[in-house]
């Protein structure tokens, strides 16, 4: 699905989707998945933009035990530093909470640069 990413709603809709057609996945998951999601979708993806405007597709499988999303977006390179562990910033500080709560939601956070398009990846497993 392409999506504005700003777009939070088109992201609600397919995930609605995706939560009918795999209805065995918990709750709890759901809701972890789905949180991880959106911080991608609305926040990394939106710094990304370099003041210009910029597509996304969004792709999201679901497996027995596991569920991942693929984002696609032409922005900026990004220098987020997915594979360095992140600790929540001080409780006073206005930003920096995106990929360390990501990195606590999901048991993979991806990110990779192919051509002009960056590529995120996020993975949860679960106990079916």
């Amino acid at each position: 699905m392409a999506v504005p990413p700003g777009d939070v709603d088109a992201v609600h809709a397919l995930l609605e989707n995706v939560w009918a057609d795999v209805p065995d996945i918990p709750m709890m998951e759901r809701f972890k998945f789905e949180t991880a999601l959106l911080e991608l979708a609305s926040n990394v993806v939106k710094h990304a933009d370099g003041g210009y405007g910029l597509w996304c597709t969004l792709e999201i499988d679901a497996h027995p035990g596991r569920i991942e999303a693929l984002v696609l977006d032409d922005g900026e390179p990004s220098d987020a530093q997915v594979l360095v562990p992140r600790d929540m910033p001080d409780e006073l500080s206005e930003s920096g909470r995106g990929i360390a709560m990501i990195q606590a939601l999901v048991d993979d956070l991806a990110y990779s640069r192919e051509g002009t398009t960056n590529r995120w990846r996020i993975s949860r497993r679960f106990e079916s």
